[in-house]
């Protein structure tokens, strides 16, 4: 993680610190978080720890299990075939709003934000989800519409579950083709063509992670009731090129 600084309200920037850490990859889909061992490494008690814990438990970002603590959150890939109909509908409504509302200002940020993902390096899996994440987060900024921006913040943090647990490049050799395509149909206020080139990038990631997902998940023949079987974090490919 990075390094912590004390705020003034402790709960707080507690809450602040972790809620990042988990977004950024910091801790692992399935990994267990202990009270004692946060309170010794942020320097502080347990009970900001504690209240911290529960309201990313309240938040779907954390799982609390009975006498073992909480962890945090898998997808199933039922759940991320449903995450991805939403995601592809929601980037595609706001690309169209943004070619439509977009300031210059938006237009500078957004170029920023792409060619920032576009130099991250391709050994620097969570630096390259994070960039990725706000390149998004840009295009619903740049719609200029509160409730989009909101739904697009909610689904953000199942879509970094998502990607954080299954790690899945994005090494198609269309995907920074695709978006270039977006941001270009942003720009040139072409509310059709961002809405179609944002429609079809999620459309052809979401193939990858379901396709991780469906492997992963234990086949009909399994007995019911039977727990899913443990699933290693693959360690990412050098060279590939997270989206």
């Amino acid at each position: 993680m990075s390094r912590f600084e004390r705020p003034s309200l402790i709960r707080e920037g507690v809450y602040h610190h972790l809620h990042r850490a988990i977004l950024d990859g910091d801790f692992m889909p399935g990994e267990r978080l202990g009270e004692v061992e946060l309170g010794e490494k942020l320097g502080v008690s347990r009970t900001p720890i504690r209240e911290a814990l529960l309201r990313l438990t309240q938040e779907g970002l954390l799982t609390a299990e009975a006498n073992k603590g909480v962890r945090v959150r898998t997808v199933s890939a039922d759940e991320a075939r449903d995450t991805y109909t939403v995601r592809a509908e929601l980037d595609a409504l706001a690309a169209a709003l943004a070619a439509t509302h977009h300031t210059p200002d938006d237009a500078r940020a957004l170029h920023a934000a792409l060619h920032d993902l576009n130099r991250s390096g391709s050994d620097d899996y969570r630096d390259q989800t994070r960039l990725d994440l706000a390149f998004h987060r840009r295009i619903a900024q740049a719609a200029h519409n509160a409730p989009l921006t909101d739904l697009s913040r909610d689904l953000e943090h199942r879509i970094a579950l998502i990607k954080h647990q299954t790690r899945t490049y994005n090494a198609h050799p269309d995907t920074q083709a695709q978006h270039e395509a977006i941001l270009q149909a942003v720009l040139n206020r072409d509310p059709d063509a961002a809405r179609a080139a944002a429609r079809e990038h999620v459309q052809t990631f979401a193939a990858l992670v379901l396709s991780d997902l469906d492997r992963a998940e234990p086949h009909a023949t399994s007995p019911p009731g039977a727990p899913p079987p443990a699933r290693p974090v693959p360690a990412p490919t050098p060279g590939e090129t997270e989206c």
